[in-house]
């Protein structure tokens, strides 16, 4: 990222300055650097550059001039993209261009989606007509009512240099210590993702967990966001404000909660938000409130057809944190509890897509054992970051390293005949109305539907299967709607991350079984092309109703020439569907069994053994050359001696 370090901390505040021309944006920049007012400035500066000791956080700032011309306009929108912070000028000399400010410059911003903080500084202070005098808080409030991106307001004079750096400064902190992230203007609140934030920190801090941050606790705290103890009567002073502002933040334990959130309001209010800032980077969050990559060590795939999943030591931990919150021991938690696990997380991230509908749950909505560890399962399989940080969030106390394993890759696991994964990936594929809702549907326990709706984007469903033995595994289901395959085969890789692949069929309809044939021949021989040949397995729905004819031999040939299983039978209303669930486990653990080859692929592995035998032939006679030369000379050479 631009302007950072590898750690995510800003290596430098890139600044543009823009405005009408006339309002003295050349003036205030070479004032600043200089700090002195120039007798001679040119139309437009170069690029300046504050040093880092310019300010107390030691960032330097480089300060971008701009032209207002048309002749300028593709430049100035180029920089405004880059801008980590904007100064927009007017001239109080020049009421029009203030008026300018709303009218054309913030909108504008807003249309070029420019999302960097906005500073509006009035230049040529010392111009202004005294006869005239102007309340600056009274004119800009409606202004910065109705555009949210303004930070703060500042008015300055390059001649006489009155609040110059000011301005600069201004800009830098709303870059290094931003407000949004933290503080609701319009609500006068702190945001809910900053209320999260500090409470887990809280919560770290608070080691004997009774809820409160005693002086000793406090006193720690202090030492490690800011390198220097507080003095016991600083502590006292700390409580004293606490308590005469808000009932129940100071308790005979110590700083509650509640207190330790109103403590960061104030600090906010008062223009402190650095000291915020301080406390949660010392924590390890980044400008978004999520915690930072570089404290994520998320293991990295280094192949396609190799995924991401649970050690045992962290699904142990989340079995813990279940047995937690299931207070009443029915075997599930609500969804409120839920929201409860995520309480200092960044947010709930089962709340949405792909999670929201993807896990098994009670009549009452609740979740059940083995949809919690689903859950956790396929977001670790599908943003392996994400479930690293929520696993951090909410408590897991071990090494982050060992919370998360990369499995071997899939074409290592054909060669050798088996796998070692606990989570497998399924793709449905199959014509429309054949069934597949209905599989994902059965697969989390829902009852049948006959409402026929059609799948639109992505969509998964994930469970524990339990074999024979009692292990259990976990499996993934996504559904490929019929009108998304093309595109989906589109990518080389597509394949690279299927374990198994299901296809579906109503075996009422013939149009239904040669559309599936159709679809397995194409994953077959994207599979043969790409190299991640994949299981698969077709499922004859709806086996209840009366087959087309030919059905049978028809499914038979084909199965047959493709060196496939059978298909599986399957009623209308799915009522023996954990038998497909478990043959789809069993074709995932057995990777070299159950691959589609298609003619022009065995032509190909023929022509392959054709090569290598000649090869082999071509290597062979070569090697009884070399040693028949050998003997020859050995031969010769005996001779002549």
């Amino acid at each position: 990222m631009p302007g950072r370090s590898a750690a995510g901390v800003r290596t430098g505040v890139r600044v543009v300055v823009a405005g009408d021309r006339g309002t003295g944006k050349s003036s205030l920049i070479s004032a600043a650097a200089s700090d002195s007012f120039p007798e001679y400035v040119p139309a437009v500066l170069p690029p300046t550059r504050l040093p880092s000791d310019f300010y107390p956080d030691g960032v330097p700032v480089t300060i971008v001039d701009s032209s207002s011309s048309m002749e300028s306009r593709v430049r100035l929108i180029d920089e405004l993209k880059r801008a980590d912070a904007v100064v927009l000028t007017y001239a109080c000399d020049q009421p029009m261009t203030l008026s300018r400010l709303s009218t054309f410059w913030l909108p504008e911003l807003r249309k070029l989606e420019v999302k960097a903080p906005v500073i509006v500084v009035g230049c040529k202070l010392d111009l202004r007509d005294e006869r005239q005098p102007m309340n600056l808080e009274q004119v800009m409030a409606p202004i910065m009512q109705q555009f949210r991106e303004i930070e703060t307001c500042i008015e300055c004079s390059s001649a006489t240099l009155i609040q110059v750096p000011d301005v600069f400064y201004y800009a830098q902190k709303a870059v290094l210590h931003p407000t949004a992230p933290l503080f609701d203007q319009e609500k006068q609140s702190l945001k809910p993702r900053c209320i999260r934030a500090l409470k887990r920190i809280f919560m770290l801090c608070d080691h004997d967990m009774d809820g409160a941050l005693s002086d000793a606790e406090l006193n720690e705290f202090q030492v490690k966001c800011f390198n220097a103890p507080l003095q016991p009567a600083e502590i006292v002073g700390v409580k004293r404000v606490v308590q005469e502002r808000i009932r129940g933040g100071v308790s005979d334990l110590g700083l509650t909660l509640e207190g330790f959130l109103f403590l960061h309001a104030l600090f906010i209010e008062k223009g402190r938000l650095e000291t915020t800032w301080a406390v949660l980077r010392k924590f390890g969050y980044d400008d978004d409130l999520k915690l930072r990559d570089d404290i994520l060590p998320t293991p990295t795939k280094h192949a396609p057809d190799q995924s991401v999943e649970l050690t045992n030591e962290a699904v142990d931990f989340l079995r813990g944190i279940f047995r937690l919150y299931d207070i009443d021991n029915d075997g599930s938690v609500q969804p409120s509890e839920i929201d409860d696990i995520f309480v200092t997380a960044p947010e709930s991230p089962w709340s949405v897509g792909p999670y929201v509908d993807a896990a098994e749950r009670t009549a009452l909505g609740n979740l059940t054992l083995n949809g919690f560890l689903s859950e956790w399962a396929l977001m670790t399989y599908l943003d392996p970051s994400c479930s690293l940080a929520n696993l951090i969030c909410i408590g897991y106390g071990g090494d982050p390293t060992s919370a998360l394993y990369v499995t071997r890759r899939r074409s290592a696991d054909r060669k050798k005949q088996r796998t070692e994964r606990n989570v497998f990936h399924c793709f449905v594929f199959g014509p429309k109305r054949s069934g597949k809702s209905a599989l994902l549907n059965s697969f989390l326990g829902r009852p049948f539907s006959s409402n026929y709706t059609p799948t639109n984007g992505i969509c998964y469903a994930t469970n524990v299967v339990e074999e024979i033995g009692g292990t259990q595994k976990t499996l993934i289901l996504q559904e490929i709607p019929e009108d998304g395959v093309k595109k989906f085969l589109s990518s080389k890789e597509c394949l690279a991350a299927c374990d198994v692949a299901v296809f579906m069929y109503d075996s009422s309809d013939e149009y239904s079984w040669k559309r599936s044939r159709e679809l397995l021949l194409d994953v077959a021989r994207q599979g043969e092309e790409s190299g991640y040949r994949v299981p698969c397995l077709l499922i004859a729905a709806k086996d209840d109703l009366d087959p087309y004819p030919m059905a049978l031999q028809n499914s038979a040939r084909v199965t047959q020439q493709l060196g496939m299983e059978a298909p599986i039978p399957l009623g209308v209303k799915l009522r023996d569907s954990k038998t497909v669930f478990s043959r789809i486990i069993n074709a995932a653990e057995h990777p070299h069994l159950s691959i589609p080859e298609t003619e022009k692929g065995k032509k190909r592995k023929k022509y392959r053994r054709l090569v290598n035998s000649s090869l082999m032939f071509v290597s062979v006679g070569a090697a009884v050359a070399v040693v028949g030369l050998a003997a020859y000379r050995a031969y010769a050479a005996r001779k002549n001696t």
